[in-house]
Protein backbone atom coordinates (compact mmCIF):
# COMPACT_ATOMS: atom_id res chain seq x y z
CA UNK A 1 0.00 0.00 0.00
CA UNK A 2 1.34 3.54 -1.15
CA UNK A 3 2.46 6.13 1.78
CA UNK A 4 -1.32 7.73 3.01
CA UNK A 5 -0.27 11.95 2.30
CA UNK A 6 -3.44 12.71 3.68
CA UNK A 7 -2.77 10.50 7.04
CA UNK A 8 1.21 11.47 6.74
CA UNK A 9 2.90 12.52 10.72
CA UNK A 10 6.09 13.16 9.26
CA UNK A 11 7.03 12.54 13.45
CA UNK A 12 5.71 9.23 13.52
CA UNK A 13 9.05 7.95 10.76
CA UNK A 14 11.52 9.75 12.13
CA UNK A 15 13.96 7.66 13.88
CA UNK A 16 17.51 8.85 16.06
CA UNK A 17 19.66 5.64 16.32
CA UNK A 18 21.36 4.22 18.91
CA UNK A 19 24.77 3.21 16.80
CA UNK A 20 24.42 -0.51 18.51
CA UNK A 21 24.98 -3.29 15.91
CA UNK A 22 21.60 -3.07 13.75
CA UNK A 23 21.22 0.45 14.19
CA UNK A 24 23.75 2.69 12.82
CA UNK A 25 22.34 3.91 9.62
CA UNK A 26 21.76 7.45 9.25
CA UNK A 27 19.83 8.90 6.32
CA UNK A 28 16.45 7.87 4.87
CA UNK A 29 15.24 4.12 3.40
CA UNK A 30 12.11 4.05 1.30
CA UNK A 31 9.80 1.27 -0.81
CA UNK A 32 6.22 1.90 -2.10
CA UNK A 33 4.80 0.96 1.72
CA UNK A 34 6.69 3.17 3.96
CA UNK A 35 9.49 5.73 4.51
CA UNK A 36 12.09 6.36 7.30
CA UNK A 37 14.25 8.95 8.10
CA UNK A 38 17.41 8.00 10.63
CA UNK A 39 19.00 10.58 12.77
CA UNK A 40 22.42 10.25 14.07
CA UNK A 41 23.06 9.42 18.13
CA UNK A 42 22.33 12.59 20.23
CA UNK A 43 19.91 13.91 17.66
CA UNK A 44 17.07 15.86 19.28
CA UNK A 45 14.68 16.37 17.49
CA UNK A 46 12.43 19.36 16.97
CA UNK A 47 8.83 19.59 18.16
CA UNK A 48 7.40 21.70 14.91
CA UNK A 49 6.66 20.09 11.66
CA UNK A 50 8.13 22.68 9.14
CA UNK A 51 10.99 22.53 11.53
CA UNK A 52 11.47 18.66 11.23
CA UNK A 53 11.67 19.37 7.41
CA UNK A 54 14.42 21.55 7.48
CA UNK A 55 16.06 19.40 9.73
CA UNK A 56 15.18 16.75 7.29
CA UNK A 57 16.65 18.71 4.21
CA UNK A 58 19.74 20.07 6.47
CA UNK A 59 20.49 16.05 7.12
CA UNK A 60 20.60 15.36 3.14
CA UNK A 61 22.88 18.41 2.69
CA UNK A 62 25.40 17.28 5.28
CA UNK A 63 24.74 13.58 4.01
CA UNK A 64 25.62 14.44 0.23
CA UNK A 65 28.48 16.73 1.04
CA UNK A 66 30.12 14.67 3.64
CA UNK A 67 29.52 11.39 2.08
CA UNK A 68 30.99 9.58 -0.94
CA UNK A 69 29.30 6.49 -2.90
CA UNK A 70 31.97 4.03 -0.74
CA UNK A 71 30.30 5.65 2.78
CA UNK A 72 27.16 4.78 1.44
CA UNK A 73 27.07 0.89 0.52
CA UNK A 74 25.22 -0.70 3.10
CA UNK A 75 26.35 -3.62 4.71
CA UNK A 76 23.55 -5.97 4.91
CA UNK A 77 22.47 -10.14 4.87
CA UNK A 78 22.13 -10.64 1.33
CA UNK A 79 19.84 -13.61 2.07
CA UNK A 80 17.89 -11.96 4.37
CA UNK A 81 17.85 -8.04 3.16
CA UNK A 82 15.39 -6.89 0.23
CA UNK A 83 17.70 -5.47 -2.47
CA UNK A 84 18.71 -1.76 -2.14
CA UNK A 85 19.95 1.05 -4.54
CA UNK A 86 21.32 4.52 -3.65
CA UNK A 87 18.48 6.68 -4.36
CA UNK A 88 19.97 10.04 -6.08
CA UNK A 89 18.03 12.25 -3.60
CA UNK A 90 20.14 15.54 -4.07
CA UNK A 91 18.36 14.98 -7.85
CA UNK A 92 14.69 14.60 -6.56
CA UNK A 93 15.02 17.47 -4.14
CA UNK A 94 16.93 19.98 -7.41
CA UNK A 95 13.75 18.47 -9.49
CA UNK A 96 11.14 19.49 -6.65
CA UNK A 97 12.98 22.80 -5.87
CA UNK A 98 12.82 24.26 -9.60
CA UNK A 99 9.06 23.74 -9.95
CA UNK A 100 8.09 25.29 -6.62
CA UNK A 101 10.35 27.94 -7.07
CA UNK A 102 8.86 28.81 -10.29
CA UNK A 103 5.49 28.83 -8.43
CA UNK A 104 4.25 25.73 -9.51
CA UNK A 105 5.28 25.82 -13.51
CA UNK A 106 7.24 23.33 -15.64
CA UNK A 107 10.45 24.07 -17.43
CA UNK A 108 8.89 25.14 -21.27
CA UNK A 109 10.79 25.77 -24.11
CA UNK A 110 10.16 29.42 -25.80
CA UNK A 111 9.65 29.36 -29.39
CA UNK A 112 10.08 32.39 -31.59
CA UNK A 113 7.49 33.57 -34.24
CA UNK A 114 7.67 36.72 -36.28
CA UNK A 115 5.35 39.33 -38.01
CA UNK A 116 5.63 42.59 -39.29
CA UNK A 117 5.35 45.56 -36.71
CA UNK A 118 7.20 48.45 -35.88
CA UNK A 119 7.25 47.90 -32.62
CA UNK A 120 9.29 44.97 -30.85
CA UNK A 121 13.10 43.50 -31.19
CA UNK A 122 14.04 43.47 -35.56
CA UNK A 123 14.79 40.77 -37.43
CA UNK A 124 17.06 42.96 -39.83
CA UNK A 125 17.66 39.22 -41.68
CA UNK A 126 14.03 38.86 -42.40
CA UNK A 127 13.06 42.46 -42.95
CA UNK A 128 15.27 42.90 -45.45
CA UNK A 129 14.32 39.72 -47.33
CA UNK A 130 10.79 40.15 -47.00
CA UNK A 131 10.22 43.73 -47.12
CA UNK A 132 10.15 46.93 -49.47
CA UNK A 133 12.30 49.90 -48.43
CA UNK A 134 12.00 53.37 -48.78
CA UNK A 135 15.08 55.28 -50.67
CA UNK A 136 15.59 58.40 -48.89
CA UNK A 137 18.40 60.08 -50.28
CA UNK A 138 21.24 57.71 -49.84
CA UNK A 139 19.58 55.77 -47.05
CA UNK A 140 17.09 52.75 -47.43
CA UNK A 141 14.42 53.28 -44.28
CA UNK A 142 12.08 50.50 -43.52
CA UNK A 143 8.72 51.09 -42.50
CA UNK A 144 7.42 47.92 -42.19
CA UNK A 145 9.60 45.25 -40.23
CA UNK A 146 9.91 41.80 -39.22
CA UNK A 147 10.02 41.48 -35.73
CA UNK A 148 10.55 38.71 -33.40
CA UNK A 149 7.62 37.42 -31.19
CA UNK A 150 8.79 34.67 -27.96
CA UNK A 151 5.89 32.69 -26.85
CA UNK A 152 6.05 29.07 -24.48
CA UNK A 153 5.43 26.06 -26.04
CA UNK A 154 4.01 23.84 -23.01
CA UNK A 155 3.42 20.97 -25.26
CA UNK A 156 6.69 20.12 -26.47
CA UNK A 157 8.96 16.81 -25.09
CA UNK A 158 10.90 18.35 -22.64
CA UNK A 159 7.99 20.04 -20.90
CA UNK A 160 6.37 16.68 -20.79
CA UNK A 161 9.51 14.84 -19.71
CA UNK A 162 10.17 17.71 -16.79
CA UNK A 163 6.42 16.51 -15.65
CA UNK A 164 7.19 12.87 -15.70
CA UNK A 165 10.18 14.02 -13.20
CA UNK A 166 8.40 16.37 -11.01
CA UNK A 167 5.46 13.68 -10.45
CA UNK A 168 8.00 10.98 -9.56
CA UNK A 169 9.52 13.51 -6.91
CA UNK A 170 6.74 14.31 -5.14
CA UNK A 171 5.72 10.36 -5.21
CA UNK A 172 8.79 9.72 -3.71
CA UNK A 173 9.94 12.99 -1.34
CA UNK A 174 7.01 15.43 -1.62
CA UNK A 175 6.13 14.52 1.85
CA UNK A 176 9.29 17.04 2.71
CA UNK A 177 7.14 19.87 0.89
CA UNK A 178 3.12 18.95 1.39
CA UNK A 179 0.71 16.42 1.17
CA UNK A 180 -0.80 17.85 -2.48
CA UNK A 181 0.56 16.17 -5.19
CA UNK A 182 1.09 17.46 -8.95
CA UNK A 183 -1.62 16.47 -11.54
CA UNK A 184 -0.12 12.93 -13.48
CA UNK A 185 2.23 13.15 -16.49
CA UNK A 186 0.76 12.52 -20.19
CA UNK A 187 3.74 10.54 -21.41
CA UNK A 188 4.90 7.17 -21.27
CA UNK A 189 8.70 6.52 -19.14
CA UNK A 190 10.78 6.02 -22.24
CA UNK A 191 14.63 6.14 -20.76
CA UNK A 192 16.10 6.55 -24.40
CA UNK A 193 14.09 9.33 -25.08
CA UNK A 194 14.06 11.38 -22.42
CA UNK A 195 17.42 10.78 -21.58
CA UNK A 196 18.56 11.76 -25.42
CA UNK A 197 16.42 14.50 -25.06
CA UNK A 198 17.78 15.98 -22.41
CA UNK A 199 21.30 15.30 -23.09
CA UNK A 200 20.35 17.12 -26.06
CA UNK A 201 19.03 20.44 -23.92
CA UNK A 202 22.27 19.75 -22.08
CA UNK A 203 24.81 20.34 -24.38
CA UNK A 204 22.91 23.63 -26.09
CA UNK A 205 22.13 25.62 -22.75
CA UNK A 206 24.22 28.17 -21.04
CA UNK A 207 22.34 28.89 -17.67
CA UNK A 208 23.46 27.10 -15.11
CA UNK A 209 19.96 26.34 -13.09
CA UNK A 210 18.76 24.95 -16.19
CA UNK A 211 22.00 22.62 -16.28
CA UNK A 212 21.33 21.56 -13.25
CA UNK A 213 17.30 20.82 -13.92
CA UNK A 214 18.55 18.86 -16.65
CA UNK A 215 21.30 16.76 -14.93
CA UNK A 216 19.13 15.78 -11.74
CA UNK A 217 16.49 14.63 -14.53
CA UNK A 218 18.97 12.35 -16.22
CA UNK A 219 19.93 10.82 -12.49
CA UNK A 220 16.27 10.52 -11.76
CA UNK A 221 15.60 8.61 -15.05
CA UNK A 222 18.61 6.11 -15.08
CA UNK A 223 17.99 5.55 -11.13
CA UNK A 224 14.11 5.08 -12.11
CA UNK A 225 15.19 2.83 -15.01
CA UNK A 226 16.74 0.54 -12.48
CA UNK A 227 14.49 0.37 -9.86
CA UNK A 228 11.96 -2.50 -9.88
CA UNK A 229 9.19 -3.09 -7.02
CA UNK A 230 10.90 -5.17 -4.50
CA UNK A 231 13.67 -3.15 -3.93
CA UNK A 232 14.83 -0.77 -1.19
CA UNK A 233 15.59 2.82 -1.66
CA UNK A 234 18.18 4.65 0.70
CA UNK A 235 20.27 7.32 0.92
CA UNK A 236 22.66 7.32 3.64
CA UNK A 237 25.47 5.64 5.17
CA UNK A 238 26.51 3.01 7.74
CA UNK A 239 29.18 4.35 8.78
CA UNK A 240 28.06 7.80 9.93
CA UNK A 241 31.75 7.99 11.98
CA UNK A 242 33.33 9.06 8.89
CA UNK A 243 31.06 12.05 8.64
CA UNK A 244 31.61 12.67 11.93
CA UNK A 245 34.64 13.30 11.45
CA UNK A 246 34.76 15.56 8.79
CA UNK A 247 32.25 17.79 10.52
CA UNK A 248 34.73 18.16 13.15
CA UNK A 249 37.29 18.75 10.58
CA UNK A 250 35.44 21.55 8.56
CA UNK A 251 34.30 23.56 12.42
CA UNK A 252 37.32 23.30 13.61
CA UNK A 253 40.49 22.02 11.65
CA UNK A 254 43.35 23.91 9.35
CA UNK A 255 43.76 23.32 5.79
CA UNK A 256 47.46 21.93 6.23
CA UNK A 257 46.90 19.55 8.62
CA UNK A 258 49.29 16.98 6.93
CA UNK A 259 52.10 19.28 7.99
CA UNK A 260 51.31 18.24 11.79
CA UNK A 261 51.58 14.34 10.66
CA UNK A 262 54.42 12.44 12.48
CA UNK A 263 56.47 10.05 11.31
CA UNK A 264 58.75 7.42 12.02
CA UNK A 265 62.29 6.53 9.67
CA UNK A 266 63.72 3.30 9.03
CA UNK A 267 67.40 3.33 8.26
CA UNK A 268 68.07 -0.50 6.49
CA UNK A 269 71.23 -2.16 7.45
CA UNK A 270 71.18 -3.57 4.06
CA UNK A 271 69.93 -1.11 2.19
CA UNK A 272 70.33 2.86 1.46
CA UNK A 273 71.94 4.68 4.13
CA UNK A 274 69.56 7.43 4.40
CA UNK A 275 66.62 6.65 6.36
CA UNK A 276 63.12 6.45 4.64
CA UNK A 277 60.08 7.62 6.19
CA UNK A 278 56.97 4.89 7.25
CA UNK A 279 53.62 5.91 6.35
CA UNK A 280 52.25 9.03 8.95
CA UNK A 281 50.30 9.00 12.13
CA UNK A 282 47.60 11.15 10.73
CA UNK A 283 45.36 13.37 13.85
CA UNK A 284 41.85 13.69 12.52
CA UNK A 285 41.90 17.39 13.40
CA UNK A 286 44.62 20.25 14.25
CA UNK A 287 42.89 23.82 15.27
CA UNK A 288 45.20 26.75 15.62
CA UNK A 289 42.59 29.16 17.97
CA UNK A 290 44.38 32.60 19.84
CA UNK A 291 47.82 31.06 19.89
CA UNK A 292 46.68 27.78 20.84
CA UNK A 293 47.61 24.62 19.57
CA UNK A 294 44.54 21.39 19.67
CA UNK A 295 45.04 18.53 18.17
CA UNK A 296 41.19 16.88 18.12
CA UNK A 297 40.58 12.97 17.52
CA UNK A 298 36.73 13.25 15.93
CA UNK A 299 35.02 9.95 18.22
CA UNK A 300 31.58 9.17 17.33
CA UNK A 301 31.13 7.00 20.54
CA UNK A 302 28.01 6.63 22.90
CA UNK A 303 29.76 7.84 26.16
CA UNK A 304 27.71 11.00 25.51
CA UNK A 305 24.74 9.26 25.20
CA UNK A 306 24.89 6.32 27.61
CA UNK A 307 27.77 7.68 30.13
CA UNK A 308 26.69 4.62 32.55
CA UNK A 309 28.46 2.52 30.11
CA UNK A 310 31.31 3.54 31.45
CA UNK A 311 34.91 3.25 30.34
CA UNK A 312 33.47 0.55 27.40
CA UNK A 313 31.93 3.52 25.82
CA UNK A 314 35.32 5.47 25.75
CA UNK A 315 38.35 5.78 23.64
CA UNK A 316 40.85 2.64 24.83
CA UNK A 317 44.65 3.01 25.33
CA UNK A 318 45.67 2.90 21.84
CA UNK A 319 43.96 6.01 20.83
CA UNK A 320 45.09 7.78 24.19
CA UNK A 321 48.56 6.99 23.02
CA UNK A 322 48.39 8.01 19.54
CA UNK A 323 46.85 11.23 20.76
CA UNK A 324 49.89 11.78 23.10
CA UNK A 325 51.97 11.45 20.68
CA UNK A 326 50.48 13.88 18.35
CA UNK A 327 50.84 16.24 21.16
CA UNK A 328 54.24 15.60 21.89
CA UNK A 329 54.99 16.10 18.22
CA UNK A 330 52.92 19.22 18.06
CA UNK A 331 54.90 20.97 21.23
CA UNK A 332 57.96 19.88 19.88
CA UNK A 333 58.45 20.55 16.53
CA UNK A 334 55.72 23.07 15.05
CA UNK A 335 54.45 25.06 18.29
CA UNK A 336 56.54 28.01 18.96
CA UNK A 337 57.93 27.97 22.41
CA UNK A 338 55.91 29.01 25.02
CA UNK A 339 52.48 27.86 23.81
CA UNK A 340 50.50 25.36 24.99
CA UNK A 341 49.55 22.44 23.10
CA UNK A 342 46.22 20.74 23.99
CA UNK A 343 44.43 17.38 23.42
CA UNK A 344 40.96 16.52 23.02
CA UNK A 345 38.75 13.76 22.14
CA UNK A 346 35.21 15.26 20.60
CA UNK A 347 31.83 13.03 20.88
CA UNK A 348 28.26 13.60 20.23
CA UNK A 349 25.71 14.04 23.37
CA UNK A 350 22.19 16.05 23.24
CA UNK A 351 21.98 19.41 25.22
CA UNK A 352 18.85 18.66 25.97
CA UNK A 353 18.69 15.94 27.19
CA UNK A 354 21.73 14.42 29.14
CA UNK A 355 22.87 12.82 32.35
CA UNK A 356 25.84 15.71 33.13
CA UNK A 357 23.24 18.42 33.21
CA UNK A 358 25.04 20.17 30.60
CA UNK A 359 23.18 23.42 29.15
CA UNK A 360 25.92 24.60 26.75
CA UNK A 361 26.41 23.50 23.60
CA UNK A 362 30.23 21.86 24.54
CA UNK A 363 30.79 20.18 27.90
CA UNK A 364 34.06 18.55 29.23
CA UNK A 365 33.12 15.20 30.86
CA UNK A 366 36.03 13.24 31.04
CA UNK A 367 39.67 13.24 30.97
CA UNK A 368 42.55 10.61 30.01
CA UNK A 369 45.89 10.08 31.38
CA UNK A 370 48.54 7.17 30.74
CA UNK A 371 50.30 5.74 33.41
CA UNK A 372 53.07 5.12 31.36
CA UNK A 373 53.61 9.05 31.84
CA UNK A 374 55.19 10.48 34.42
CA UNK A 375 55.47 14.19 33.95
CA UNK A 376 52.01 15.03 32.50
CA UNK A 377 52.57 17.88 30.25
CA UNK A 378 49.24 19.51 29.56
CA UNK A 379 49.07 17.76 25.96
CA UNK A 380 49.21 14.57 27.72
CA UNK A 381 46.06 14.97 29.49
CA UNK A 382 43.51 14.55 27.19
CA UNK A 383 40.34 15.75 27.99
CA UNK A 384 36.65 14.52 26.44
CA UNK A 385 34.29 16.65 25.37
CA UNK A 386 31.00 16.44 23.76
CA UNK A 387 28.84 18.87 21.40
CA UNK A 388 25.56 19.16 20.46
CA UNK A 389 24.67 16.83 17.69
CA UNK A 390 22.17 18.52 16.11
CA UNK A 391 24.05 22.09 16.64
CA UNK A 392 26.97 20.41 14.99
CA UNK A 393 24.82 19.43 11.73
CA UNK A 394 22.60 22.86 11.49
CA UNK A 395 25.71 24.85 11.70
CA UNK A 396 27.98 22.99 9.71
CA UNK A 397 28.27 25.64 6.95
CA UNK A 398 30.04 29.49 7.80
CA UNK A 399 32.41 30.82 9.99
CA UNK A 400 33.36 28.78 13.43
CA UNK A 401 35.44 31.18 15.16
CA UNK A 402 32.20 31.11 18.02
CA UNK A 403 32.47 27.81 18.05
CA UNK A 404 36.44 27.46 18.40
CA UNK A 405 36.06 29.49 21.12
CA UNK A 406 33.38 27.63 23.25
CA UNK A 407 35.48 24.23 22.42
CA UNK A 408 38.56 26.01 23.76
CA UNK A 409 37.11 27.33 27.05
CA UNK A 410 35.98 23.43 27.53
CA UNK A 411 39.36 21.71 26.31
CA UNK A 412 41.44 24.44 28.59
CA UNK A 413 39.47 23.46 31.99
CA UNK A 414 42.51 21.05 32.02
CA UNK A 415 44.61 24.12 33.09
CA UNK A 416 41.95 24.53 36.48
CA UNK A 417 41.76 20.92 37.41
Amino acid sequence: MPIDRDHFNLREHCHVNSNEDGDRFVGVKADSDNVVIYFPMGYELPTSEDELKRDIKNLFNVLATFTDKTDRILHMDRFTAPHSVEFPIQAYLNVINYYLDHNGNYYTETESTYKVDKRGKTDWSRTIKTQTPMIQGKSLLYFNQVVRVSSQNSNRLITRIHKYCVYESFEKIGWLYTTNKPEQPDIVFDKTKFIATLNDKLSNTNNDNDKKLFRSMIAMIEFMDDKTIDKQFYFGTDRFETVWEKLIDKYFGEPNKHDYFPHAKWTEKYGPAKGRPTSALEPDTIMIYRDKYYVLDAKYYRYGILPRLGINALPQSSDINKQITYGQYVKNNKAPVGLEVFNAFIMPFNKSNNDFKITGWYGNVAEAIGDWISTHQVYERIQGIVVDTRYLLKNYDGNHDYDKELLSIEIEKVLTD
